[in-house]
């Protein structure tokens, strides 16, 4: 341990004044980016950290090499077949970042690179390329490059036939793009440059100064924001208008980008609806008449009114409809049952429809990328806690399903001397919450004294699922046992479970989570002594309400870009993302949510005794929480708390929401977090 003393932040006390209520904020300067205080603070936290921490390097660097070993650096994603080529990812020995390939006709042909991205991120900290998009005739290749981390990009084309990259720039834009037919029409979505609030489209033309792009739909309620697709079909481009609660698509002739967008459906609260072309239907996924887990239903493309709505997949009060795929023959549904995500396969004709089989107490299981409209094959993927990433394709006719690539632990590893299982804590109003947690078995004494870390999610109608992780393992073979709580605000057990888990009822959330706590603990799969808990985002606003209403329970937390200063940010119409999250926690210029937000925003509810130890971690540039928020709370909480017990908070200066960029690098920060907590165990 450093006897280095952590730092103390410049109080400036700011009065806050809303509803008649008056809040004092003492490190309301810190939001100011600019202010060469606020960066000798983050830099302070940042050197507090590293001395604290500094008799874990050796651990560091045995998890990151650990970890980092276990990864395939030369490895290759499963080919798809698309419009008369083979593409796929692949990594190369020592590279951090993905290259995109293709081969025509045949994978025996010569590779084509598409896009190296190791090349382009030289002498960047940070990287990002996102929303590769080929032109119907297979020569353009747009894309879109972040080198800061706020998701902020700017759209690049190549010329696929010369290798040239071409002078068509399109910069600050969100990432979101589709071609149209006439391989000259792009069409992208762009971002309030305050805000960030994605809501304009744009259609840019071959050749033409970005300055000149033709602003096709703007999005004028700051409650919602607006994006770009293309159909399945190729033959529609869908501009897709979404709030928290409400959807209102039109729709364009890709063979004519020039035409007038059509409406398909008024915007209408509570109102949902997505859509997919289908011959000479639109297939939609819908709420439609209260069909809260969601329905499928059918229109003529050319009267989309919901009056002419027919059912196609009805509403179902035990099942949630996720997605769906649209073959020329059959019908894919990916749906929620009873917690766990099963697939389901609906030939047109009526006949034979029937689920593929999952075996495993607890799994994920979703649709994958299938672009042939023609073909039988249903490209799906699978895994679990014990079982690693793994790509199948499954014949629809004959029930046969193959095996394509599973993801290879390099070093060796055997999923028998592992355990999943899958239990439930019951709440107080007698909700049963489910919990999926893995453990090594000769490692596992279930007697207490094992540790164990908690990790939940639960906002957004967010389905936290049971994945395999190569890097867990670290954790694994060290003892630990890992444990999802699958809690309301998510979408686990249907669309009620996230309903039950939202604006006023958002304290459930929080409460199933101690819930949880309070069951692996009386039921000896750990104790208070050694029961750590993480979370991330809106994960990291509930790991700051839990260690408010209930620090005895853990050891220690990590909590990653929290989401802790809840009114003050909601408050706020110029931070980005505000204005669409109303309809997630509620608007605090109405009294009720105000004080109900108040109740449990973490910042606000500091106060005078022990807390966990506590690592939070954060991002300069993060977009969607802004940095401040873990810093002021950071502070805040040395001010105030009464224990001896670490906190710490690192700040990646390069980075944003997702942190570090890179596959490799990016493992740094996560060797950090579990030195910290393996350090803690005694």
């Amino acid at each position: 341990m450093t006897s280095k003393p952590s730092p103390k932040a410049s109080i400036n006390n700011k009065k806050l004044i809303f509803h008649g209520h008056e809040r004092n904020d003492p490190y309301y300067w810190m939001n100011d980016r600019n202010n060469p205080e606020v960066i000798q603070y983050l830099n302070d936290e940042n050197d507090f950290l590293k001395a604290s921490l500094q008799h874990t390097e050796g651990l560091q660097n045995e998890l990151y090499e650990e970890m980092k070993g276990r990864i395939k650096e030369d490895d290759q994603s499963v080919p798809y077949f698309k419009d008369g080529y083979f593409y796929f990812s692949k990594y190369i020995q020592g590279g951090e970042y993905p290259i995109f390939c293709r081969k025509k006709d045949s994978l025996e042909n010569p590779e084509e690179v598409l896009l190296d991205v190791n090349i382009l991120a030289k002498g960047h900290e940070y990287f990002n390329v996102s929303s590769l998009a080929i032109s119907t005739n297979q020569n353009l290749l747009a894309f879109a490059q972040d080198n800061v981390g706020r998701r902020v990009y700017t759209i690049r084309l190549k010329d696929l036939t010369t290798g040239e990259i071409l002078k068509d720039e399109i910069p600050e834009i969100t990432g979101n793009i589709a071609w149209a037919n006439d391989n000259k029409a792009l069409f992208y979505s762009k971002q309030d440059p305050n805000t960030l609030r994605s809501f304009q489209i744009y259609k840019h033309s071959l050749g033409q100064q970005s300055i000149e792009d033709e602003l096709i739909y703007e999005e004028k309620d700051e409650t919602f924001t607006c994006h770009i697709s293309k159909s399945k079909s190729k033959k529609y481009l869908f501009i897709n208008s979404e709030s928290t609660v409400s959807s209102e698509v039109r729709f364009i002739e890709a063979d004519s980008p020039n035409n007038t967008p059509h409406l398909v459906q008024s915007r209408e609260r509570d109102l949902e609806y997505s859509v997919e072309h289908f011959e000479d239907h639109f297939l939609i996924w819908t709420n439609h008449n209260k069909a809260l887990n969601y329905k499928l239903v059918k229109t003529p493309v050319k009267t989309t009114g919901k009056e002419n709505w027919i059912d196609v997949i009805p509403h179902r009060k035990d099942v949630l409809l996720e997605s769906f795929e649209v073959f020329k023959d059959f019908l894919v549904l990916e749906e929620r049952f009873n917690g766990l995500t099963r697939i389901q396969i609906n030939p047109w004709n009526g006949n034979n429809s029937h689920y593929i089989n999952f075996e495993e107490p607890t799994y994920s299981a979703w649709i994958s990328f299938n672009p042939s409209f023609e073909s039988n094959l249903l490209r799906f993927g699978y895994n679990s806690l014990t079982t690693p990433s793994s790509t199948f394709d499954y014949d629809m006719i004959s029930k046969e399903q193959t095996l394509l690539k599973q993801q290879e632990v390099l070093g060796g590893y055997n999923p028998n001397e592992y355990q999943a299982e899958r239990i439930w804590a019951i709440a107080d109003d007698e909700t049963r919450i489910p919990i999926s947690l893995v453990y090594k078995k000769s490692l596992f004494k279930k007697d207490g004294s094992n540790p164990l870390l908690q990790y939940a999610y639960g906002s957004y109608g967010f389905s936290t699922d049971a994945l395999f992780s190569s890097n867990r393992l670290s954790l694994l073979d060290r003892g630990f046992v890992y444990a999802i709580a699958h809690i309301r605000g998510g979408q686990e057990m249907g669309r009620n479970w996230y309903e039950n888990g939202k604006m006023l009822k958002k304290m459930n959330t929080f409460t199933d989570f101690i819930t949880c706590s309070e069951h692996l603990i009386s039921n000896q799969y750990t104790s208070t002594k050694k029961l750590f808990a993480m979370g991330g985002s809106a994960g990291g606003l509930l790991m700051g309400v839990i260690i408010n209403l209930r620090p005895d329970l853990y050891k220690g937390v990590i909590a990653a870009v929290p989401f802790v200063d809840v009114v003050t940010t909601m408050l706020d119409e110029s931070i980005p993302l505000t204005t669409g999250e109303f309809d997630e926690w509620g608007n605090p210029k109405e009294k009720a949510y105000y004080d109900y937000m108040l109740s449990y925003s973490p910042y606000d509810n500091i106060e005078r005794k022990s807390y966990p130890n506590l690592l939070v971690t954060s991002g300069l540039h993060d977009s969607q929480v802004q940095y401040w928020e873990p810093t002021k709370w950071v502070a805040k909480l040395r001010a105030e708390k009464t224990d001896d017990n670490l906190l710490l908070l690192y700040t990646n200066m390069d980075a944003g929401h997702g942190g570090a960029s890179g596959r490799f690098y990016s493992l740094k920060e996560l060797a950090m977090e579990y030195a910290y907590i393996l350090n803690l165990v005694k």
